[in-house]
């Protein structure tokens, strides 16, 4: 007759009472009351943080494109993140939440004014870049427009790149700026 081993009967207890113990200070730290953080609202402005370098300053940038944007839709941020990410992704937001691709474009364009207005008043642009910005962004295409918001590092590192790429963009916006200007 085999010999009976008395240490699987206490190995399982000593499980039992690690799993009731587990779940007891789950319990007690809240973990039944669990509720996600609520989304902010984008039209909300938040603050920029002292941006060191141009990383920073980027990613601030683009965070308040999107929160722009998001707000003239009247969507959440991270849905608009999402919706931007790909044609298939725009087409089925688009569908989604009744928005015709005129509107989203203007949404997109208006995002990117928000945040040189943003970065402006937090000094991560100088006016006398701040305002061709403007005008530039106002006309973007939207594919650079997207392209500017999922990687805004050209609108810090090198103004000339980015004025470049939207080369006709910025004539038009010159041709607006000497109308406008005595």
């Amino acid at each position: 007759m085999p010999a009976t081993d008395a240490r699987g009967p206490r190995l399982a207890a000593a499980a039992a009472l690690a799993a009731l113990a587990l779940a007891g200070a789950y319990l007690a730290l809240g973990g039944s009351s669990y509720e996600p953080t609520e989304v902010r609202d984008p039209c909300e402005p938040r603050p920029w943080r002292e941006p060191e370098g141009i990383e920073e300053s980027a990613e601030q940038f683009a965070l308040s494109a999107l929160d722009g944007a998001a707000c003239e839709l009247r969507v959440t941020r991270e849905t608009l993140a999402v919706a931007i990410a790909s044609d298939e992704a725009r087409r089925e937001f688009a569908e989604e939440y009744g928005v015709d691709e005129a509107r989203l474009e203007a949404a997109i364009r208006a995002g990117l004014v928000r945040a040189v207005d943003d970065a402006e008043a937090a000094d991560a642009l100088s006016p006398v870049v701040a305002v061709p910005l403007r005008a530039l962004f106002s006309r973007i295409p939207v594919e650079e427009a997207i392209a500017l918001i999922e990687d805004a590092r050209a609108v810090f590192e090198d103004v000339e790149g980015l004025l470049g790429r939207g080369r006709g963009a910025l004539d038009d916006a010159e041709g607006l700026l000497r109308e406008l200007l005595p």
